[in-house]
């Protein structure tokens, strides 16, 4: 079964930026749509931000736009969440999932949590403060 290891996180600094990975050794992740969730203590899990399997379609909240880019490099067959202009509200437990249904597609909005993905990592933390 697919499994994803998430890396990256970290203690930050407001405006700091942090690069997040997402990897799922001896699978070939570009058969799937994998997006990026958040979940700070006492809150719901929020999508964050997906990317299509062929990279063509990418989506973020509001609150990361302009800020985050995600990116996918299939050469590593590795996932990115390029994170600048950090935040204290970006503080959260960061997790990627990866799915091949059509409700965890990324082609016009970020699936919620509860969408049919495959897997789920076990989340990587960030931590933004002065």
């Amino acid at each position: 079964q697919l499994q994803l290891v998430e890396s990256g996180g970290g203690l930050v600094q407001p405006g700091g930026s942090l690069r997040l990975s997402c990897a799922a050794p001896g699978f070939t992740l570009r058969y799937y749509a994998i997006h990026w969730f958040r979940q700070a203590p006492g809150k719901e899990r929020e999508g964050v931000s997906c990317i299509s399997n062929s990279g063509g379609s990418t989506n973020y909240a509001d609150s990361v736009k302009g800020r985050f880019t995600i990116s996918r490099d299939n050469a590593k067959n590795t996932v990115y969440l390029q994170m600048n202009s950090l935040k204290p509200e970006d503080t959260a437990l960061y997790y990627c999932a990866a799915g091949r249904t059509i409700q965890a597609m990324c082609i016009n909005k970020i699936p919620p949590p509860s969408a049919d993905f495959g897997s789920w990592g076990q989340g990587t933390q960030v931590t933004v403060s002065s």
